[in-house]
């Protein structure tokens, strides 16, 4: 079978961070304007954090939050429910071959930080890094 150049796992090309970072900043901008027809999805204020394309640019998950963390289910149950009508808006400001699917998940970026500050904050955790390394003592 013959090998495909993406399976390498050296992480997105340039032209999939462009394409992702592009239709981030489309679809942002469709949202804040409330170009949607559905008053469900223009009632929320929805943060875009990050798009990820597939390397054929032909799939691209949104990672995306309501404003104030609240209503995360409904919010994307809303988009899921508009996904053809916000790909047919976002598709009009881009200069792509094929408007990409969209695809919607939760942005958890925002809890994984709340939980490396807790971390960081613990005692134990500030007592480990308040301690100099075993080499640096060596090298004095």
């Amino acid at each position: 079978m013959a090998q495909s150049r993406f399976s390498h796992g050296h992480g997105p090309s340039q032209r999939q961070l462009r394409v992702g970072e592009l239709i981030r900043r489309t679809l942002s901008d469709v949202l804040l304007r409330g170009d949607v027809h559905d008053p469900d999805l223009n009632r929320i204020s929805i943060t875009v954090g990050e798009v990820r394309t597939s390397p054929d640019l032909k799939v691209a998950t949104a990672y995306v939050a309501p404003l104030g963390g609240e209503g995360a289910d409904d919010m994307l149950k809303a988009l899921r429910r508009n996904k053809g009508e916000l790909r047919h808006l976002v598709a009009k400001g881009l200069t792509l071959k094929f408007a990409p699917e969209l695809r919607f998940q939760i942005d958890e970026t925002f809890d994984r930080l709340d939980e490396t500050r807790r971390m960081f904050a613990d005692e134990r955790v500030q007592r480990d890094i308040a301690q100099p390394d075993s080499d640096d003592e060596t090298d004095a």
